[in-house]
């Protein structure tokens, strides 16, 4: 089957959408599909306001629906709700064309943080976009849930995996400060809520890994914490490992990969009682959930942390992958040929 995956993420983006695609890409052709990626990098961009690491694609319809006929795909999945999936979407809906989506992040909730817009007017716009398809997937169960409380149809659950064989407990001294050591790696953004972690009084050191629009300023105002670039994923496993506790204190993630990522190294998680830890850690005993961040910091330290390897070791992105390939809505292959002919 061809498959045509159209998103507005993507690298040198790092972040949980672009590895997610990526991986379930991997996946896909492993099964012996073909797959194919249209992405900013095939288009003239600009910097999205606020976010300059996101790159927005400019007038993209032509070239979106040559892409799209060229290819003749059997199945379209369209990721992202920006000018990529917004023409994917206009070009699909004209020509009658099966198409599937993904709710990846909380994008209202984003969107409030930095200009204020009410999120119920992105939502609005969102069940729009997203019911025009055949399905939407949403990474855990809590969020089809929530997704279908506000009127989404088709809601279908695609989860999310982790590399075991590149994520995993080992050497633990890529961290040379004070112990115990509590750690926070990602994008370094206000809904990612990092100060609430920053404000904590913990023993031993603190370390953001990530790059973001919020660094500079916290780097100002946090002067004793001990913030990292930007790293490969092989080397962003040597800090999970050498950390003592991961600290998720974002409110907002619809899944939260990195979650996945600290505990296949051993490494415990604090965060709070919302969607995405609450999916992800749950009650498997690798975490710690609890409103008060220092507390859950705290109790996570007595975490065995072998037994937070094994259940890491749970999630796999074969089994994600088949639940994608399970979701999509492939038309036949006459059908397909058919595109090609515009």
């Amino acid at each position: 089957m061809r498959i045509l995956i159209v998103t507005d993420a993507w690298h040198p983006q790092v972040n949980g959408v672009v590895r997610t695609l990526t991986e379930t890409a991997r996946e896909l052709v492993a099964f012996g599909h073909e797959v194919e990626m249209l992405t900013p990098q095939d288009f003239a961009t600009l910097p999205c306001p606020t976010y300059p690491d996101i790159r927005l694609s400019l007038f993209p319809g032509r070239r979106v629906a040559e892409r799209i006929e060229s290819f003749a795909p059997h199945a379209i999945h369209i990721a992202t709700e920006g000018p990529l999936g917004m023409a994917a979407r206009g070009y699909c809906m004209k020509k009658k064309l099966p198409f599937t989506t993904a709710y990846h992040t909380r994008f209202p909730e984003y969107v409030h943080a930095r200009v204020k817009l009410p999120v119920k007017v992105s939502y609005a716009w969102l069940r729009r976009f997203h019911n025009a398809g055949r399905a939407v997937m949403a990474p855990t169960r809590s969020i089809c849930d929530e997704l279908t409380a506000r009127g989404f149809r088709n809601v279908a659950l695609w989860s999310r995996g982790v590399d075991t064989g590149l994520f995993t407990p080992g050497e633990r001294d890529r961290l040379d400060t004070a112990p115990p050591r509590f750690v926070y790696i990602g994008r370094v953004a206000v809904e990612k809520n990092i100060e609430a972690f920053l404000k904590l009084d913990l023993p031993g050191s603190k370390w953001v890994v990530g790059d973001g629009p919020l660094l500079p300023r916290l780097k100002k105002d946090y002067p004793d914490v001990h913030f990292a670039g930007v790293f490969p994923q092989a080397e962003l496993a040597r800090f999970y490992r050498a950390a003592d506790v991961f600290v998720f204190p974002s409110l907002t993630d619809t899944f939260g990969l990195v979650l996945l990522e600290a505990m296949a190294c051993g490494t415990p998680v604090a965060a709070f009682p919302v969607a995405g830890p609450l999916d992800v850690v749950g009650d498997s005993g690798a975490g710690v959930l609890d409103r008060d961040l220092r507390a859950a910091c705290m109790k996570a330290l007595e975490i065995d942390r072998e037994h937070v390897r094994r259940v890491a070791e749970r999630h796999s992105w074969t089994a994600a992958a088949r639940q994608f390939e399970a979701n999509l809505h492939p038309r036949t292959l006459p059908e397909a040929a058919l595109v090609a002919q515009g």
